[in-house]
């Protein structure tokens, strides 16, 4: 089944939510990075999350950037989602593998350590919407609900899961945002918050084969829900290396001539999907006396 994302509406509370199941999503950031369980855990949980966020934009061509900044061993975590939820991103140390801090509980939070949540919308304006806030608990989820709460004062569930099998690869991935619209009452946040106690941990529902659809009117099962838009999601790198070519123009004449003079050569890595493009002596010098 492809990696999905649903968003739903309840027709009788002010209640709106997404949900996401991202297997094979997760499973390739982590083929492209090589990462361990723990920062697999941790990248997969950013890209859900981001991706979730960016499929709720309204603008085409909008992105959404999450940045985690902590001081745990992971250091800085990046992640980029398009409005359609198709995200990249990559962590700076992939080989980050924490002791467990419970029976199949990884320990995503003091990996992340304490720092900063950072969220950028770019909504094609002059300038992107930039909101930060101190982390919660580096577990991420926690941190995107507080966010919410903290930056845009929507009330808000969210719940992030990463399965990593004996072979380190991914079992299962999902996860749910659930928000309150203006006018929800005390009885509608005690029945979201039952039924997220109920559900438990996101991959312990997803292992038993469950789809995204069940998996959130589980968790809002004392509500009518109505879906509102279904999407096929995945991880996409937009490199090329026509971008690549522009950013060393951008570098300048006199930098890309030490360039030249100290490397005789360019070979320039994407962070995102690690792919490598090259550019010998030739081709930079080609690029030069274009400027």
């Amino acid at each position: 089944m492809a990696d999905r994302i649903i968003r739903m509406l309840a027709k009788d509370a002010p209640v709106k939510a997404s949900v996401i199941t991202a297997r094979d999503l997760v499973e390739r950031a982590r083929q492209i990075h090589l990462t361990l369980p723990t920062a697999t855990a941790a990248l997969g949980r950013t890209l859900m999350a981001a991706s979730m966020m960016g499929n709720q934009l309204k603008e085409e061509d909008g992105s959404i950037t999450l940045r985690v900044k902590g001081d745990g061993p992971l250091g800085a975590i990046t992640v980029v989602s398009d409005s359609a939820g198709n995200v990249r991103g990559y962590v700076q140390d992939p080989a980050v593998d924490l002791p467990l801090k419970a029976p199949g509980k990884l320990d995503v939070g003091s990996a992340v350590g304490a720092g900063s949540l950072t969220v950028i919308k770019d909504l094609n304006l002059k300038e992107p919407y930039v909101g930060t806030i101190e982390l919660l608990s580096g577990e991420i989820a926690d941190d995107i609900a507080a966010y919410f709460s903290e930056s845009e004062q929507i009330p808000t569930a969210c719940a992030l899961g990463v399965l990593v099998d004996t072979d380190q690869s991914i079992a299962c991935a999902g996860g749910y945002l659930i928000q309150l619209l203006p006018g929800a009452e005390e009885e509608v946040i005690s029945a979201i918050e039952r039924g997220v106690m109920e559900v438990g941990p996101v991959t312990e529902a997803l292992r038993t084969g469950i789809g995204p659809r069940e998996l959130l009117e589980r968790v809002l099962r004392d509500f009518e829900l109505e879906a509102v838009e279904e999407s096929d999601v995945e991880y996409r790198c937009y490199c090329s290396r026509e971008r690549v070519t522009r950013a060393l123009i951008s570098m300048g004449r006199e930098e890309l001539r030490s360039l030249i003079e100290e490397q005789g050569r360019a070979e320039l890595t994407c962070q995102f999907c690690d792919k490598v493009y090259d550019y010998s002596r030739e081709e930079l010098e080609e690029l030069l006396a274009s400027l």
